[in-house]
């Protein structure tokens, strides 16, 4: 059944994640059992820049549920393209929706993509809960490695659809720690990877914001030849920091959120 508020999306969306991604379940209640509060800083989403399903699509059900655009932001090496939402209401969650820009790549990954896209009903993307529905299209695992080979971006996209990339930890909430790398030491402790590439935190007080992030855990999926284990979703860790205005920064650094869609690579692991 389609979900038609947006605290009933939130909830699917958290659902799916953890189904999908244990290692974050783990995490949370391992925080819980320390008496901490987990609040989730933001949710991100990723897609294609193809009018069918780009990020002005996927972002109508956040925009109908009182979420307002900030901002954009571009990752060239990447070819990606991002726009993050926020509610009025901080404890909800932001909204971080990237793009993959489809016509910065040669006509056979562009084709491959179009023929994914073409699987789905005209109005499957209209649906409220589209960005957590999954995998609307059938894929071989032959196309997933061939995509891999020009953009481990598009090759997540192919193996798992519309669904949350990853939550994120605010750890500004967190009463046991005193900053995120006490947080890390402790997510290492209890024996899961992190990712190193840029360094295990991103950003700095001088940019408000640092972040760190585990590396996606290998889940096993449903190709048309049968399955195989591919890098699923992460989980994120964010500390933000007062701006000289006197506000907690809201925003998100292009130069640490490139370092941090690394954690879905294979080559990561």
């Amino acid at each position: 059944m389609s979900m038609t508020t947006l605290p009933d999306l939130l909830d699917k969306m958290w659902k799916d994640y953890t189904g999908m991604n244990p290692q974050a379940l783990k995490i949370y209640n391992l925080f819980l059992e320390r008496g901490d509060r987990v609040i989730n800083d933001h949710i991100a989403l990723r897609t294609f820049n193809h009018p069918k399903v780009n990020i002005d699509v996927l972002a109508q059900p956040f925009l109908k549920g009182g979420y307002e655009y900030q901002q954009d932001y571009h990752f060239p090496d990447k070819k990606l393209y991002a726009k993050h939402f926020q509610h009025p209401d901080e404890q909800m969650p932001k909204i971080f929706i990237s793009e993959l820009k489809l016509e910065e790549f040669d006509e056979e990954l562009r084709s491959t993509i179009n023929s994914l896209i073409e699987q789905v009903p005209d109005e499957a993307p209209q649906q409220f809960d589209f960005c957590s529905n999954g995998r609307p299209w059938n894929v071989k695992f032959e196309t997933y490695e061939k995509l891999r080979a020009k953009s481990e971006y598009a090759a997540w996209m192919a193996a798992h659809g519309y669904r949350p990339n990853h939550f994120t930890v605010f750890v500004n909430a967190l009463t046991s720690f005193d900053d995120i790398r006490e947080v890390n030491a402790f997510i290492k402790q209890n024996g899961f990877k992190l990712n190193d590439s840029g360094g295990e935190v991103k950003g700095s007080k001088e940019v408000y914001l640092e972040q760190s992030s585990t590396l996606a855990d290998d889940v096993e999926v449903s190709f048309s030849e049968g399955k195989h284990e591919v890098p699923a979703c992460y989980y994120e860790f964010a500390q933000r920091y007062t701006t000289p205005d006197g506000k907690l920064y809201q925003g998100f650094v292009a130069k640490s959120a490139d370092k941090i869609f690394e954690s879905t690579d294979k080559g990561q692991r």
